[in-house]
């Protein structure tokens, strides 16, 4: 069987994900989410209902240094107004879903791999500590989503 680069890179990708990063995850106290993302196929992990965290791995899979990085998606999944302060790419950027609705969403690079070097244990804390700070700036919203 003979796959392309970008098969090939999806394949590592998705290994990668699921055999360290959602494991470690779940000790960390994610949970599987019940919110399906509007782009990415994959189930994702939560820690509360406000902030959901994706995996993708289709972006840049065709790059030959594909297996050393992928996306994560942190998904707010409300229609709702953002306070200006949390707009913006450091913050979050709408997503379109359905017939005018749109929710909320954070994307970040993570590098898991420098050359031979790998950086698993890194990449797992920077994606820790970034859904925390997005948690905690949404969590004054929490109480007009009820």
């Amino acid at each position: 069987m003979h796959l392309n680069i970008s098969e090939a890179n999806k394949i590592f990708r998705k290994s990668i994900i699921k055999g360290f990063f959602e494991p470690q995850l779940i000790n960390l106290d994610f949970k599987k989410s019940s919110v399906k993302h509007p782009s990415i196929n994959e189930n994702g992990l939560m820690q509360s209902d406000l902030l959901h965290l994706f995996f993708d791995v289709e972006t840049g899979s065709d790059y030959p240094d594909g297996d050393e990085w992928f996306i994560v998606e942190l998904l707010f999944p409300h229609d709702v107004k953002l306070p200006d302060n949390l707009i913006g790419t450091d913050y979050f950027t709408t997503l379109s879903v359905d017939e005018g609705k749109k929710f909320w969403h954070h994307r970040e690079l993570i590098r898991y791999k420098y050359g031979k070097s790998k950086k698993l244990d890194n990449a797992l804390e920077f994606i820790e500590s970034k859904y925390k700070e997005l948690h905690k700036l949404l969590e004054p919203l929490q109480k007009d989503l009820i």
